[in-house]
């Protein structure tokens, strides 16, 4: 083709359809067909806490309704009550939850690593490309992380000074953040009405601006929020210019709990998942390796290995060393500030050439309802569905 031709195909813009996440976290050991039913799509993410204490005997039962539900994408993340997931916890503390019957955390987490159509997230992101016929054939960057801040003696804490670092390793071009602990704010308030999530977790989202954000873990937090961010602002850090809470379409019926945020729907998320003017140059956006095989990440820790069926899975190599501007021009201290790109005294790298990414829908997806444990009853949440408009990667 003639060189206008190329240009003009470069700049359209992608083909978008609708995907179908279902998205639940906090299961704790329930299953569906007894204490929840799992509807249809394309996407199955479970944000953490499958098991009350990480047995092998709960895994087991996790991953088997898991690996038979019918989903082209399954990815979930462990949770703080998935002990056995987290090795260093375990071998400091499992003795303290098992004493009479110790766990092997090497065969728990097989069980995971071995799953094939399951892709299991340790605080890393992958793309994930739709392939089959009868899907929507679309693609999307994910980032999935079991972390929560530090309460209790539970796994996968850590402290308030640890979170900048750790949420830090949140791409920039990331499309969908699963994380066990929700945002400072956000689907985070417990029955006495303290707010437990993450703040440093909300100013990282605020930067990354992912389409989708799923938590768990505070199981009276469970539903959604439209968040839009404010990027204009340039003398307070990590705004927010509004939040429009989420009213459940399924809440005391039999209809789905449903979040429509398709064009079609009638008031779409405004994100066009932008990389942005400094990433561009270096994402491997463009180089999606669609077989299922895996580059090792930065602090080489590989993927699961196991074949997954049909979506296919890649680790994108985008590193923190992507400033096409010298380093010591973009000082931390504009972290976090709205304004106007190219000026300096902005967030360049989160702001330039991804203003498109205006708004973020952050879900709570606990399926358990109450706080564990409990004694009463139990009570149990749908899962959430989301409906959302995703590029598709076929050409």
């Amino acid at each position: 083709s003639s060189p206008s031709t190329s240009i003009a195909m470069a700049d359209s813009p992608p083909v978008m359809r609708k995907t179908r996440f279902v998205c639940v976290s906090d299961t704790h050991n329930a299953t569906p067909n007894g204490s929840f039913k799992l509807p249809k799509g394309d996407v199955l993410i479970h944000a953490g806490d499958m098991t009350n204490q990480g047995t092998l005997s709960e895994l087991k039962k996790t991953i088997k309704w898991i690996e038979e539900a019918d989903f082209e994408a399954k990815i979930v993340i462990a949770g703080n009550h998935d002990i056995t997931l987290d090795s260093d916890f375990y071998a400091q503390h499992g003795l303290y939850f098992h004493n009479q019957n110790p766990q092997d955390p090497v065969k728990c987490q097989e069980l995971l690593e071995e799953a094939p159509s399951i892709l299991w997230l340790k605080h890393e992101h992958a793309v994930i490309d739709l392939v089959s016929p009868s899907g929507p054939q679309t693609t999307f960057k994910i980032f999935g992380s079991p972390f929560s801040p530090a309460q209790g003696r539970w796994a996968f804490g850590y402290g308030p000074d640890e979170a900048a670092q750790l949420w830090d390793r949140i791409p920039l071009d990331t499309d969908i953040v699963v994380t066990h602990t929700p945002p400072k704010y956000h689907c985070d308030g417990r029955s006495d009405r303290r707010a437990v999530g993450c703040e440093g977790l909300r100013e990282v989202l605020w930067r990354v601006r992912p389409r989708l954000a799923i938590s768990g873990h505070v199981h009276e937090g469970r539903g959604a929020e439209r968040v839009r961010w404010d990027l204009g602002t340039s003398n307070l850090k990590y705004r927010e210019s509004k939040t429009v809470p989420w009213e459940d379409p399924g809440r005391n019926n039999k209809k789905l709990s449903i979040i429509d945020l398709t064009a079609k729907g009638g008031t779409p998320l405004e994100n066009d998942g932008s990389v942005g003017d400094i990433l561009s140059s270096v994402t491997a956006r463009n180089k999606i390796v669609r077989d299922p095989f895996f580059l090792p990440l930065d602090d080489g820790e590989p993927l699961p290995k196991s074949s997954k069926p049909s979506a296919k899975a890649g680790i994108s190599q985008v590193t923190t060393q992507l400033l096409a501007i010298p380093a010591p021009s973009l000082p931390l201290a504009t972290y976090g500030l709205g304004g106007v790109p190219p000026s300096q005294r902005c967030d360049l790298v989160a702001l330039s050439g991804r203003m498109g990414r205006q708004e973020t829908c952050i879900v709570n997806a606990a399926i358990m309802a109450a706080s564990w444990p409990r004694s009463e009853a139990k009570i149990f949440n749908k899962p959430i569905v989301i409906d959302i408009d995703l590029p598709v990667w076929k050409k």
